[in-house]
């Protein structure tokens, strides 16, 4: 498994995050992991980081269901960022979400909709595919 230089996680839960740091830093799958706990959190990182390519994230794991912002919120926002940022990373919608209708929401708008939790296998399938 190629090992990636940074892997973002959008989640308000903080166990969650703990959880799904700790799989990818086992799975020595990235240099640098950076939790964010809201979807604005993580847009603020994205736009304060646009001239530092080098700490952008390769891979993001998105959850659906957050207060303030919300991972489809997101998304839209994340739209209006730089095209070329945008064109280097691979969005992965992580969630517990059983709702058929998020499934076909977000397959016309992230490559990947996957069930919580992050698992090794699970990292390693997505950083084989896309990577």
């Amino acid at each position: 498994m190629k090992k990636l230089r940074c892997i973002m996680l959008i989640d308000d839960n903080p166990d969650d995050n703990f959880f799904h740091q700790r799989v990818i830093k086992k799975a020595d799958a990235a240099e640098v992991v950076i939790a964010e706990n809201s979807g604005m959190g993580a847009l603020e990182y994205l736009k304060l980081k646009k001239d530092h390519p080098q700490e952008h994230p390769d891979l993001i794991f998105l959850d659906i269901n957050m207060p303030g912002m919300n991972g489809w919120e997101f998304l839209e926002e994340y739209e209006k960022l730089d095209k070329d940022l945008q064109s280097r990373v691979i969005i992965v919608m992580l969630t517990t979400s059983e709702n058929p209708d998020d499934r076909m929401k977000a397959m016309n708008i992230v490559p990947e909709f996957r069930t919580k939790p992050l698992t090794k296998e699970m990292l390693e399938e997505i950083i084989n595919k896309y990577f």
